[in-house]
């Protein structure tokens, strides 16, 4: 393969590392007991660690020589393409968020350990699929233009508004398994929701905000560069001209 001999950057080595590390941080003791046990603002806090910080941080620490052995190589690359389409990534990834937060599963979820297991599984595989038109490590699969990153951002951005508002603002238990396990800081299941939601709507709002700033400060600064080369070679121009 052309790039496996891509020397990969210290900047790659520590996007894979903290993307490893917040996965194992909200993936094991106390952090996962408390989210299973007693917390159901834990466990959103979870599945927001799994979709906006491990998986766009795997995608941006992967090399293109190993993500080219992983899709490429194994035959996947016209499925990854199809699904790292915009609208296929939009629909699956917020099809899963939010189904995954419906009573039952989360129920089954706190139940059962192989439910657990493909929620998350879920959550980290639809979480790629997002992240992949913004910061796709592949050469076969191209990224979107930066003005579509903003624009598609947003829109990931206002899907939660509508579950995060059922648990800000939810008078009655809405995981009634969560109200049978002891409580932490003396928190009711109502409250612990509550929290919740607000964690989903805000943590997630701001993390995506984030992004779209920092990809239309990008923009702004190529689009400047341009504009700059633009005028040098038209001064050239002038130049060779009035010669």
């Amino acid at each position: 393969v052309l790039f496996r001999s891509e020397v990969v950057s210290r900047r790659k080595v520590w996007q894979w590392y903290i993307g490893v590390a917040a996965l194992w941080f909200v993936s094991d003791w106390p952090f996962h007991d408390l989210a299973e046990e007693s917390m159901f603002a834990a466990h959103m806090v979870e599945h927001l660690v799994i979709a906006f910080v491990t998986a766009p941080l795997l995608l941006l620490g992967t090399p293109k020589w190993l993500a080219q052995m992983l899709v490429v190589d194994t035959g996947l690359l016209p499925f990854v393409r199809w699904v790292s389409k915009p609208v296929p990534a939009f629909l699956l990834f917020n099809f899963v968020f939010i189904g995954l937060h419906w009573p039952v599963i989360v129920t089954g979820m706190v139940t059962n350990s192989f439910t657990h297991f493909a929620v998350h599984l879920a959550m980290f595989l639809t979480g790629l699929a997002m992240w992949m038109p913004v910061i796709s490590p592949l050469p076969e699969v191209r990224r979107i233009s930066r003005p579509m990153q903003m624009l598609y951002l947003m829109a990931h951005s206002m899907i939660p508004i509508l579950p995060a508002s059922f648990l800000t603002f939810g008078q009655s238990v809405i995981y009634p398994i969560y109200d049978t396990f002891p409580r932490l800081f003396e928190w009711t299941a109502i409250e612990d929701q509550t929290i919740a939601g607000v964690i989903m709507k805000l943590a997630g709002g701001f993390t995506l905000w984030g992004i779209i700033a920092g990809i239309w400060f990008k923009w702004t600064g190529e689009q400047a560069e341009w504009d700059a080369i633009e005028r040098r070679l038209r001064a050239d121009d002038e130049v060779r001209g009035g010669a």
